[in-house]
């Protein structure tokens, strides 16, 4: 299988100036990697995964409640969340995010 390679996620993945833009990097029958690019403002309201995931913050910075835990994310952050823990994503300057969804 030949390698993937994204060489600009902020040309995959534009800034919207509103709204949420989510797009599939990547996918096979193991992994499956979504980029989210979030205006100022959005978020994704309280919902839980089947899989456990991993988000990393590539630009901006967002505010995370994971089950009853408020935490923040910014460049460089990586967090881990076990599958069908409750969660809502909220973008306070304009974001890329990287959701890498893992095998059960």
């Amino acid at each position: 299988m030949p390698a993937t390679v994204i060489s600009n996620l902020a040309a995959e993945l534009p800034l919207p100036e509103d709204g949420t833009l989510s797009r599939v990097l990547y996918r096979d029958d193991r992994l499956r990697v979504v980029g989210f690019a979030f205006a100022t403002g959005q978020e994704l309201t309280e919902h839980t995964s089947a899989l456990p995931v991993v988000v990393q913050v590539v630009q901006g910075h967002l505010e995370l409640v994971l089950g009853d835990e408020k935490t923040e994310a910014q460049p460089g952050s990586w967090i881990h969340l076990p599958a069908r823990l409750p969660h809502t994503v909220r973008a306070t300057e304009p974001t890329l995010m990287l959701l890498t969804m893992l095998p059960a």
